[in-house]
């Protein structure tokens, strides 16, 4: 009986095994209709995507209202309040029972006159979408009427019926509590707290443009931070938001097209010169009079730039392009911030080359604005708290950086940099006047040198560089902050929160060498006031090499070397000239030398050694192998090695002492030994090493930020070296 129990039980486990294996059929999920209220607050959320939506399309129906006012009043960035009010004309009475419904508007009437709208509303969707994510109150009055109406609205429809109330001349619509049902995206909003600078930005925009119509925004309960009057220049209005620093820079632009095959536009603003400096870029763009976003002309414009101002600074561009109303697009973006143009890439294209034009143009004349440089650190010990600033003194709440993470220096401030903490002697105005110009020479060359020579072996070298770059050492190069130098070799760079220490003679002699290839025979001269014989540099080079000073045995052999090697770089003087820019006469002098660097002359003392070089260690047959040499030993040579005389700042002061023996008066035999500096040796060794590390600061660092790539081979042979990281300082003090 239990046999046949348990025979039963297995054949029921196994039908039961049978059937989870077969695949269960699913019907297809049914599709339903939503109900209406779900589309509407879809189509809401995306229409007003953020407070600013709201009163973006808020002020373009108070412009389409013909208003010469337009006053913007928010509270929490939007979204407990926004109150937009115009003196426009205003909203008929028998108007307000579809005024908030969809696709109620009174733009158009048909889609064809889509084809030709010149107002910036059209869709009947923004009023409607607000009811539907916010509680929306509309106060009007139109002209000769002696009171206004007020009414509320939610989900599309009146609460109430319009009620008689007293009111100014045009319309007010006030939303309150936006987003009240759209939980996420309320608590998102509220989390960035960056809405009102947009909104300030939006206004900012609009002023600039409209400049027929005053504009007002502020945030309850502080004061305006736009405040704009009606006036007749643009150059005004840009000046009353975004200040005169930015006026002084601007110049006018304009341009059209009539042809009917190309294109028909009509283009006027006004474009930064090479002049301006901002760390962002301000693009201010009108189409047919509706603010919108173009990121290829955007894009075209700042490639036109990027050649011309330093790499951290940004242009200032407003353009306002005019165009027949069927040429465009308006029907391409929910929130209208696009538009497609009929042949788009040729405007952007002529647009581009009238930039371009201009800005070089501008290059020819330009200023720059001098500012009294902060007291140094040091000077600042003693200051009391009463001087600090007031921590609650009013202004922008800055975002809180987690201390660990809070980067110490500042690339554009002084007393971010090691120098700036040790007290020196202050240098005398003629000085400072050549030292500056000499700055700003060297930061503002141009970050793309000439067009090398059309040479397959250059075009190779320098793809070899390229495609050797190490990214990560890149962006330490292009974003460091120079600290200092810690010794004649080595010098401290700050990279976000971590600290580097940098050989600058490698850096330094990779960098020439890529300059070098770069601008492949388009080198300007340094001319040498007397020219040097070639047989003596090589000789002087190669008795330094030897060891044994004092054998004059090998006399004769260097003397042949010389000669052979003269003669060798007088045969390839052509070639090291065209190239080059090494100027080698018929008498066999060196007379003329690169200009690599800007505002940098290498070391002459170095010149022996770079000959003796030339002669000894080029492959005269390979074309490649000739130019990488000659580029390497150009690079070894303009590379910023430590002066031969030893640092005077350190242990290398006793160098330049000298005993002297005097003979004492009292007695006669009687004779004491003292040691005397050297002050003539002593003030030309501190010249040397000043102007080597002037050099490492205002030349070496800007240069390598604009032009260099750095090899992937620096990441392990000692070049960088990471000596501190505040993430894990921080770390190691918790633990203590």
């Amino acid at each position: 009986m239990e046999m046949e129990q348990q025979q039963l039980q297995q054949e029921k486990e196994g039908e039961e095994e049978d059937q989870k294996d077969i695949p269960v059929v699913k019907e297809p999920p049914k599709i339903r209709r939503l109900d209406e209220s779900v589309v509407n607050r879809i189509a809401a959320g995306e229409v007003i995507q953020r407070p600013v939506s709201a009163i973006k399309e808020l002020v373009e129906n108070s412009l389409d209202a013909g208003s010469t006012s337009i006053n913007v009043v928010v509270k929490d960035g939007g979204l407990k309040l926004i109150q937009v009010s115009d003196d426009g004309h205003g909203i008929r009475h028998e108007d307000l029972p579809i005024l908030c419904e969809r696709h109620t508007t009174s733009k158009l009437s048909s889609f064809e006159d889509l084809q030709s709208i010149k107002s910036m509303g059209f869709r009947g969707e923004a009023l409607a979408s607000m009811t539907y994510v916010g509680h929306v109150t509309v106060t009007t009055i139109t002209k000769g009427q002696l009171h206004g109406y007020r009414v509320s609205y939610k989900d599309g429809v009146m609460e109430h019926e319009p009620k008689p109330c007293a009111a100014v001349k045009g319309t007010q619509i006030m939303i309150e509590n936006l987003f009240y049902n759209m939980t996420a995206r309320r608590k998102t909003l509220q989390n960035s707290g960056d809405d009102y600078s947009k909104t300030v930005d939006l206004l900012s925009r609009f002023a600039i443009h409209h400049i027929n119509v005053g504009f007002s925004c502020r945030k309850v309960p502080s004061r305006a931070d736009v405040h704009t009057v009606a006036t007749s220049s643009r150059l005004d209005a840009i000046r009353s938001v975004y200040g005169a620093s930015v006026v002084r820079n601007l110049m006018k632009i304009e341009t059209s097209d009539s042809d009917p095959n190309s294109s028909i536009f009509e283009m006027d603003g006004f474009i930064s010169n090479s002049s301006y400096l901002a760390k962002k870029i301000t693009m201010v763009l009108f189409i047919n009079n509706r603010l919108v976003e173009c990121s290829a002309l955007k894009r075209a414009v700042e490639v036109v730039y990027a050649s011309t101002l330093p790499k951290a600074s940004k242009p200032f561009i407003y353009m306002s392009i005019s165009l027949p109303p069927e040429h465009v697009d308006v029907n391409v973006h929910p929130t209208k911030r696009e538009v497609s143009l009929l042949n788009q890439e040729t405007i952007i294209e002529k647009i581009q080359s009238v930039v371009e034009t201009k800005l070089r143009n501008s290059n020819d004349a330009r200023t720059f604005q001098e500012q009294t440089a902060q007291p140094s650190p040091s000077d600042n010990l003693d200051t009391t708290k009463d001087s600090l600033p007031d921590p609650s003194a009013s202004g922008p709440k800055s975002q809180k950086v987690p201390v660990h993470k809070m980067v110490r220096t500042d690339s554009s401030d002084p007393a971010g940099r090691l120098h700036a903490y040790l007290k020196a002697k202050p240098p005398s105005h003629c000085e400072m006047l050549t030292r500056l110009a000499s700055v700003r020479s060297s930061v503002r060359q141009r970050r793309n040198p000439k067009e090398t020579a059309d040479l397959t072996s250059i075009q190779e070298l320098i793809s070899d560089i390229d495609s050797n770059c190490h990214s990560g050492l890149l962006d330490i190069v292009r974003q460091c902050t120079y600290i200092g130098m810690a010794d004649d070799v080595f010098a401290l760079l700050q990279y976000n929160t971590n600290l580097y220490l940098a050989n600058v003679v490698n850096l330094s002699k990779e960098l020439m060498y890529q300059q070098v290839l770069r601008r492949f025979s388009h080198f300007n001269a340094i001319q040498l006031s007397d020219p040097a014989p070639l047989p003596e540099l090589i000789m002087l080079a190669l008795k330094e090499e030897d060891l044994d000073t004092e054998c004059n045995e090998n006399d004769d052999l260097k003397e042949r070397i010389a000669q052979m090697n003269t003669a060798l770089l007088k045969q390839k003087s052509e070639m090291l000239d065209e190239y080059f820019c090494i100027h080698i006469d018929q008498q066999g002098n060196l007379s003329r030398l690169p200009v690599i660097l800007d505002q940098y002359t290498p070391d002459m003392d170095r010149v022996p050694e770079f000959v003796l070089c030339l002669g000894n260690d080029v492959d005269w047959e390979d074309e490649k192998n000739c130019f990488q040499a000659i580029s390497a030993a150009l690079g070894n040579f303009y590379a910023m090695h430590p002066p031969l005389l030893p640092n005077p700042s350190a242990d290398g002061l006793q160098f330049y002492r000298r005993r002297v023996a005097e003979t004492s008066l009292d007695e006669e035999d009687g004779a004491c030994v003292e040691d005397e500096i050297d002050h003539e040796l002593l003030s030309e060794a501190e010249t040397a090493w000043a102007q080597r590390d002037w050099s490492i600061q205002h030349v070496l660092v800007p240069s390598l930020r604009l032009f260099f790539k750095p090899p992937t081979s620096m990441a392990t042979n000692g070049t960088f070296v990471q000596v501190a990281s505040l993430e894990k300082l921080y770390k190691t003090f918790e633990r203590c």
